[in-house]
């Protein structure tokens, strides 16, 4: 027995220390980290000496730059192991170092809803006229050259501000660049290599080699922010009309950083670095990080990227993300970075299915299903396909592997959506593989948002028609069903709402700024897409390839405000960045188009934390009259009272700026932000007060008065509560004093707007009452 006993610890020592070892090594593994330097000017030669610095003597084929931040920032990407990254990051200078993250993808009548339906038509045509020399920077997965969207009819001259370039590939000239499309880059991607099993080397292979779209994403985005006017665009039918970017006669860029598997960080913020020093005016990022790991600001490449180029007066205009409708799931959601929620327009389109009883329902989706009512086919529940020994509940959500060929084979199928990893698309693809005639899906969840299924038969739809679908089914021994092509509904009401996707607000970093800022148009987008003429079952028999396609996601979101930024932009080029955020964050509308308080998915009134301010409205923002200023200054301060050293800040922003005496988290609703977000408020406390500035950019003499509207149980002050400009006074300050005297409970959100009889300017605020 004492034997066995010794016997069982040594094993548990021998398995210890084998743990140990093996964590040991897993560490010692190069892997490729991003070494942030702030604003320094630092040069590749003493960067290369700051690596060898850290790297052993033996492994000096590792001591190579991936990537050199030197125009906008300073700072580099290499190879190295968790304890070499641990040693820079104690060095002066260093800002911080962490491993370069992999980011998601945030996958024309939009502009006709936001000009007109919304109550907003004034003569657009004059508007949309304007020549304009704003360069666009498009950060995504290329750009698809040929496409009508680029074209460069009637566009000036490229701007004597554009300095960079127009890269070539092999299926990529630089004759594909013009005066619309002015510069257009790609990266490296790094990959290790090894002869002998261990010593690792670094080398720098080419993704499709060119700045050629080969996924469809960057081709969309760029089109949505400045596509050139194309007349009779359609989908194969549907969504005709008139496709066009916000700002048709700006200029696009296109950065491709990103494949269908994501971005590379690293690779991310060298493309900032590039469009900052070629001139661009704005970047749109329709990418970010996942809401479950998000990083610390000085980790985080978007964020460190727009935090520079803001320092260059460059905007950077991002998407909040598509893991909605949960809390707490907004990303890119610093204060100098305009973030995007998504919303639907007044456009739907329809699959219906007919049952056998001859009942409709009216679905969601795109399909171009050549099925009639003339012929029915047998309709059948997941589980009732199953394949052997496969799980009831795999089956009803149509897993992979969970059913039987055989009895798919011509058959309607119903699943059900209980299992949200298994993506629609998954599904589509595993019936459609098994010969099945057409899936019904039911998903309460995604109801809002059109699949497209290109050529199979599919309709969505909720769970009340599919609880009549599920009870029909129960009823006959043969059911059988069809499914429709889709039709397109136009003047859909209500619209916008919240789309169930947008990532929501307050944010995990700070609740002391609103995020997300705004909302614009991000489901059902019709816009340029890339020919597909690869993928069996995507083409409907007798069509072209199409070069327009329709998506939806925060990704199409995003490129609409880049797009109306770039438009106000061209009208007030002096304009910084934080006045043309504030210009459309002010202006932008809470109410639909029944005149009614914007809702969301389910149908609920939308608060703050899902639209940000509100729908965006471009032409009312040409003239906000008031706008909020936010300095270099604001955003120091914001990291002082986030808790960044001296030093750090310092680094980053290349001045002796000093923190001031007191700093904590709660200042952070200070600063001269365009919304006002309070992270706790306690029952009969003293009260919060926080300050703003105005400038005024309307008429030279004016004055305003403020109307609060204040949620029950919380009295809102405003002082002054008159603002009086005249002769060369363009900037006033007032104080906004939040009482709780008996909230209820959680986030209350309000409103001040300052009247003119003329202009409105609209402040929305959150305060979270205890």
């Amino acid at each position: 027995m004492e034997l066995l006993l010794q016997l069982s610890t040594y094993l548990c020592i021998a398995s210890l220390l084998l743990i140990i070892s093996s964590e040991a090594n897993t560490d010692q593994i190069p892997k490729h980290y991003v070494v942030y330097m702030g604003s320094s000017s630092i040069s590749e030669s003493s960067h290369l000496e700051l690596l060898s610095s850290v790297i052993p003597r033996e492994e000096k084929k590792r001591v190579s730059l991936i990537h050199h931040f030197r125009h906008a920032m300073s700072g580099f990407s290499a190879m190295l192991t968790e304890r070499e990254a641990s040693a820079l990051s104690g060095y002066d200078g260093v800002v911080s170092v962490f491993p370069d993250p992999i980011l998601e993808l945030h996958t024309t009548r939009s502009w006709d809803f936001l000009e007109s339906d919304l109550g907003m038509n004034n003569n657009t045509s004059a508007h949309f006229s304007t020549k304009s020399d704003i360069i666009i920077g498009i950060i995504d997965t290329g750009i698809w050259p040929e496409s009508p969207s680029f074209r460069d009819e009637g566009i000036g001259k490229i701007p004597s501000t554009w300095k960079g370039g127009c890269m070539e590939g092999p299926d990529f000239k630089k004759s594909n660049c013009n005066r619309k499309l002015i510069g257009a880059r790609y990266y490296n991607n790094i990959q290790l290599t090894s002869s002998d099993g261990k010593n690792l080397t670094l080398t720098k292979t080419v993704t499709k080699g060119s700045p050629r779209d080969s996924v469809g994403h960057g081709t969309h985005t760029s089109s949505i922010a400045a596509g050139s006017i194309v007349n009779d665009a359609t989908y194969y039918g549907l969504a005709k009309g008139t496709a066009r970017g916000g700002s048709p006669s700006s200029r696009i860029a296109a950065y491709k950083t990103c494949s269908e598997q994501g971005c590379s960080g690293a690779t991310l913020l060298k493309a900032i670095d590039d469009a900052i020093k070629d001139g661009v005016d704005i970047i749109s990022i329709s990418i970010g990080l996942s809401s479950l790991f998000q990083s610390d600001f000085s980790k985080d490449p978007i964020a460190i990227g727009a935090f520079h180029a803001e320092q260059f007066g460059v905007m950077v205009v991002c998407s909040a993300g598509n893991d909605g409708p949960d809390p707490y799931t907004v990303v890119n959601a610093a204060p100098w970075i305009f973030t995007v929620a998504a919303s639907n327009i007044d456009r739907n389109f329809l699959s219906t299915i007919v049952l056998g009883n001859g009942k409709m329902f009216q679905g969601i989706g795109i399909n171009f299903s050549n099925l009639t009512r003339s012929k029915m086919y047998p309709l059948v529940l997941g589980e009732e396909v199953a394949a052997k020994f496969a799980p009831a509940s795999e089956a009803r959500n149509c897993y992979p592997g969970s059913l039987d060929y055989n009895k798919v084979a011509g058959k309607i199928v119903v699943c059900v959506n209980d299992d949200p990893t298994i993506s629609r698309k998954i599904k589509k693809l595993v019936l459609q593989d098994a010969k099945a005639m057409g899936m019904i899906l039911i998903d309460e969840e995604k109801k809002d948002v059109p699949f497209d299924a290109a050529v199979f038969p599919f309709s969505e739809v909720t769970n009340l028609e599919g609880h009549q679908i599920l009870r029909y089914i129960n009823s006959t021994k043969n059911p059988t069903a069809t499914i429709l092509a889709t039709r397109e509904v136009t003047r859909y009401k209500p619209s916008p709402i919240v789309a169930s996707f947008s990532s929501r607000g307050p944010s995990v970093l700070t609740e002391n700024i609103l995020k997300p800022d705004v909302m614009a148009p991000g489901v059902g987008i019709l816009a340029a897409m890339i020919p597909k003429s690869d993928e069996p079952g995507i083409i409907p028999i007798g069509k072209k390839p199409s070069l327009f396609g329709i998506m939806s996601g925060t990704s199409m979101a995003c490129p609409h405000v880049t797009g109306a930024a770039a438009f106000i932009k061209s009208v007030h080029r002096m304009w910084t960045p934080s006045m043309i955020k504030s210009a459309l964050m002010t202006t932008a509308t809470t109410y639909n188009n029944l005149r009614k308080h914007v809702t969301n998915s389910s149908n609920l009134f939308s608060s703050p934390h899902e639209m940000g301010v509100g729908e965006i409205d471009p032409l009312r923002a040409l003239n906000p009259g008031l706008v909020f200023k936010t300095e270099l200054e604001d955003y120091l301060k914001f990291l002082c009272y986030y808790g960044y050293s001296k030093k750090n800040i310092r680094s980053m922003s290349k001045n002796n700026f000093n923190c001031p005496r007191n700093c904590s988290e709660d200042l952070i609703s200070n600063i001269n932000y365009p919304s006002i977000s309070i992270k706790t408020l306690g029952r009969h406390q003293k009260a919060k007060v926080v300050t703003r500035t105005v400038t005024n950019v309307g008429p030279t003499n004016s004055t305003y008065i403020a109307k609060v509207q204040a949620p029950k149980g919380m009295v809102i002050k405003v002082t002054p509560n008159k603002l009086v400009f005249y002769g060369g006074i363009q900037k006033r300050s007032y104080q906004v004093s939040f009482y709780n005297n008996d909230a209820q409970g959680g986030y209350n959100f309000g409103s001040i707007t300052w009247l003119d009889g003329k202009h409105y300017v609209h402040t929305i605020f959150a305060v979270n009452t205890k």
